[in-house]
């Protein structure tokens, strides 16, 4: 049943030990086998990994939401592997050693162990061990002020965030007297209202959502998400708005309805707000971003508000548009940041400032048109697959009788699509800025055209399976 998180620690290992007698002459050998290995976890998922229920005595758990949720983090963090070395070569003077993939596998196995949880001690672990992974690939630009200040920012606001987390799960497990989520889940339904028992495992339920909301980065716990966001390698921004984001999510979605279900009235309060909030202010801040790398991070802030409107529903269709979004969101993502890295002057060195993309329609239009493509997508604009990601979260909400939500979420998404469309005009209405450098990277494109293709109308092939992935995944975890 652990066979992945397996794969990846033993890899990572060996992969380490390679590295340190290696040196940097290794690292194109380690990131390829970290590839692999990732691949090689991925496959694992196939078996027991995905279906064999529970483990450890109810330490770990191995469903079908388990199993979805870590292919789009294998299959990110595998992307942002690839992704890299054309990066740190053309920034850093071939500065990428093999330590990057090595931590990447190490965060990816920590993730694992986070969607897996289904005990607390766990989940901790888990969510420990991609935080300390995190916050080196953060930094990992060691000369760079602003990737060892991102780092820096990182650490700091992150112990906080687990100390809060922390102190959560002592409240719950001092008044539950289990960490595992089904006795929690059992001492919830059981807690009369009025007693000290009711209202300590509230404050534990409020402090173990805030330390989940620091790591998914949604208000009012997202200040770190910008700075980190542009100060991090571009490849590690990307990792981190596209894994991190998919297990940090998934985690939620896990302890609300595994540990905190019969305590549903409580906590969709919190989500409800953090939605809004999210939703809200990731639009409107983002409206006089100049730098597209700070725009994309309230660009991740806006569209987690718009995932927990599904979780907010608290219902199966409500986790599987969750999943869906996120499917969804991972590749437009992933799509928007690829493109960030062909951002590179004539002398080769990234240009990140959104006016640069000017006139980017006439010197190149492909480029422009597969940016274009991510931007009205993330905007939610049909027939795009990101307007079926939104409408499935939305749909959710009106079944389970949210309608206020819904409705506050459908308008709030107007003043979003503003600054996505602000990135289309100075693309092909604005006179042409900076001319990029023309160096060819066939991964890099090649990426781009395949994620462009599956979130365009091209995608609704997948849409049929997806939903049905999705659906099953979601009944898994009640």
């Amino acid at each position: 049943m652990v066979l992945p998180e397996e794969i990846l620690s033993a890899g990572a290992i060996a992969l380490m030990l390679v590295a340190a007698w290696g040196g940097t002459a290794s690292t194109r050998a380690v990131s390829w086998t970290s590839v692999a290995v990732l691949v090689g976890a991925g496959i694992a998922l196939a078996g027991p990994a995905a279906q064999g229920g529970v483990a450890f005595g109810g330490l770990y758990r191995a469903d079908l939401f388990a199993g979805v949720a870590k292919v789009l983090i294998f299959a990110a963090t595998a992307i942002s592997i690839v992704i890299a070395p054309g990066f740190f070569r053309r920034t850093a003077g071939d500065d990428l050693r093999p330590e990057y993939p090595v931590l990447m596998l190490l965060a990816a196995a920590g993730m694992g162990m986070m969607v897996s949880a289904g005990d607390l001690l766990t989940l901790y672990v888990g969510l420990e061990l991609q935080s300390l992974a995190s916050y080196v690939l953060a930094s990992f630009m060691r000369r760079d002020r602003r990737s060892a200040e991102a780092g820096l920012k990182y650490f700091v606001l992150g112990a906080l965030a687990s100390g809060i987390l922390l102190y959560g799960i002592s409240l719950v497990y001092g008044f539950a007297g289990t960490t595992l989520f089904g006795g929690i889940a059992s001492a919830y339904a059981g807690a009369p209202h009025g007693a000290p028992a009711f209202y300590g495992l509230m404050f534990g339920l409020v402090f173990v959502f805030a330390g989940i909301a620091f790591k998914m980065a949604v208000v009012p716990f997202h200040m770190w998400t910008p700075d980190v966001y542009e100060g991090a390698p571009t490849p590690v921004t990307a990792f981190f708005a596209s894994s991190s984001k998919v297990s940090a999510v998934a985690l939620a979605v896990r302890v609300a309805i595994g540990a905190m279900g019969p305590a549903a009235g409580e906590w969709r309060q919190i989500v409800i707000f953090a939605a809004l909030a999210s939703i809200i202010l990731g639009a409107v801040a983002a409206i006089g971003q100049t730098n597209v790398k700070r725009l994309l991070a309230y660009s991740s802030i806006n569209n987690v508000g718009f995932i927990l409107v599904g979780l907010a529903a608290g219902t199966p269709a409500g986790v599987a548009s969750v999943l869906f979004y996120l499917a969804v969101y991972v590749t437009m993502t992933l799509g928007a940041f690829i493109v960030v890295l062909q951002m590179r002057d004539e002398a080769g060195q990234p240009v990140e400032a959104i006016d640069a993309l000017a006139g980017l329609s006439r010197t190149r239009p492909a480029l422009a048109a597969a940016m274009a493509i991510f931007m009205f997508s993330l905007a939610g604009i049909p027939p795009l697959l990101g307007f079926n990601a939104k409408l499935a979260v939305f749909q959710a909400a009106v079944d389970a009788g949210l309608y206020p939500l819904a409705v506050l979420g459908f308008v709030a998404s107007v003043i979003g699509a503003y600054y996505y469309l602000r990135v289309i005009k100075v693309m092909y209405v604005d006179a042409p800025a900076v001319t990029f450098a023309r160096e060819p990277n066939w991964v890099e494109g090649g990426l781009i055209a395949a994620a462009a293709a599956l979130v365009s109308p091209i995608g609704w092939i997948a849409l049929a399976p997806l939903g049905i992935l999705t659906a099953n995944a979601a009944r898994s975890l009640f």
